[in-house]
């Protein structure tokens, strides 16, 4: 989102764009932080785009490019002369340059990869999905041996002079380019000169197999504090590391897509404003229609319950009460759950746990909120016996729907579906046909209805 102050940027850059001053405009972008640059970028059209980038300097293209959103980025370059996108790509990060050719047509991304000068740096990471370590990782990083003295293997960094600026840790391999260990540049800058690696490294690593889910990867860096974590393949050889920005990304995509879903929409792959009608659309009509469809069984109940609602048309007045009341009470736990288990804090087999948990906290829950009802029907003018109705169902109605919230997301987790996609709509529909079930069964049974 652009502030007030990068609109006017924006605005002084169209205008020396009309005015066919490109290199005012580029010198009035190159000014910005990379990020604003980007926001810039974005809020171009595709021409005004092209002519920019293709007179900018690559490595600041670069830059502008890798903080695009993927399509945004794999539109942009798909407009760019081919000369000019093989050099802006050969700035690119290897796992960013490898995103990129992946979002791109097979066709394109082939005749950019054989004008790569270095192609093997990428090649390797186009074989795994975006969505595992292997997709995540970069090629470019540093390793020593265990018999190299501090003083070498600061000397070889000098002498590689490595463009990353993620040097957070540097991993130790043998002979067959297996991780051994890890000793990160705090440890080698106060170490004696002629201190071995071998004798500083830590040799407790922890690493990650190449297939293994971002996700995951996710989880492990947080809960250890981890700058880079490496990758490996079965006979634990060293292919790759995850570098703690890549992270951040994974972590911002990863909550972006739930809170999406808690909504019932499958996620969106552009920003909003740039999401066509058409699209957001086609996002959300499957989920829309399937609710629509679920929650005629809230029509049905009220039809099987349609003379006890005629007998007591005050019924009716408290259900939208209930049905709201029961929810929000289950979405509520869903949501509590689908984080804890996002976050590792519960598994499969913390099921009961968490159903006893839940049905403890539904109870304490369900009492407050029953007194309440009570105390509100009374308000309205409802008799005892009617407000000892409502009073009953509210109590069931939190119980019951905060057992279900805690059932559905492990239940969905078990049958491989994302448990952000209950947590909302799907939840709320459950709750409220079966809420009204139970009210108007315990209207029947203290009202003396048939």
């Amino acid at each position: 989102m652009l502030t007030q102050e990068l609109d006017k940027t924006l605005t002084e850059i169209r205008a020396y764009l009309e005015q066919g001053n490109v290199s005012r405009a580029i010198e009035r972008l190159e000014e910005l932080r990379p990020p604003e640059r980007a926001d810039i970028i974005s809020d171009l059209d595709s021409k005004e785009q092209v002519v920019l980038l293709k007179d900018m300097d690559h490595s600041i293209s670069a830059d502008i490019v890798e903080d695009l959103t993927d399509q945004e980025a794999a539109d942009l370059i798909a407009d760019l002369p081919t000369r000019t996108a093989v050099r802006i790509i050969e700035q690119m990060e290897p796992d960013e340059a490898a995103d990129l050719l992946g979002d791109l047509t097979p066709e394109i991304a082939q005749i950019l990869l054989s004008k790569l000068e270095r192609p093997e740096d990428i090649q390797p990471l186009l074989i795994h999905p975006d969505e595992t370590a292997g997709g995540l990782m970069t090629s470019e990083f540093i390793t020593l041996r265990p018999h190299m003295t501090v003083q070498q293997a600061l000397r070889a960094l000098r002498t590689w002079k490595p463009e990353t600026e993620d040097i957070y840790y540097l991993f130790v391999v043998d002979e067959s380019k297996r991780l051994s260990g890890v000793v990160n540049l705090r440890q080698l800058v106060i170490a004696e000169p002629l201190t071995r690696v071998e004798e500083i490294m830590d040799t407790e690593v922890i690493s990650v197999l190449v297939g293994t889910d971002q996700e995951e990867c996710a989880n492990l860096m947080s809960r250890y504090d981890l700058l880079a974590l490496p990758v490996v393949d079965h006979e634990k050889v060293l292919l790759g590391a995850i570098t703690i920005d890549d992270m951040v990304d994974v972590l911002v995509s990863e909550a972006t897509e739930d809170i999406q879903k808690l909504g019932g929409a499958q996620p969106l792959t552009q920003p909003y404003l740039k999401t066509s009608v058409i699209s957001v659309t086609q996002k959300r009509i499957g989920w829309l229609l399937l609710l629509f469809l679920t929650e005629s069984l809230t029509g049905t109940v009220l039809r099987h319950f349609e003379e006890r609602l005629q007998a007591v048309v005050a019924l009716s007045f408290f259900i939208p009460l209930l049905i709201g009341t029961g929810g929000n009470a289950g979405t509520q736990t869903t949501t509590t759950l689908t984080r804890a288990l996002a976050t590792g804090e519960i598994r499969m087999k913390d099921t009961l746990r968490a159903l006893w948990h839940e049905a403890r906290a539904g109870f304490l829950l369900g009492v407050i909120m029953a007194i309440v009802a009570y105390l509100r029907a009374l308000t309205w003018g409802s008799d005892t016996a009617l407000a000892l109705t409502v009073s009953a169902a509210v109590f069931t109605i939190v119980l019951w729907a905060n057992m279900l919230g805690s059932i559905l997301p492990i239940v969905a987790t078990r049958l491989r579906i994302d448990p952000a996609v209950v947590s909302g709509p799907v939840l709320s529909t459950l709750v409220d046909a079966t809420g009204l079930f139970v009210y108007l069964s315990i209207a029947g049974w203290i009202l003396g209805l048939s």
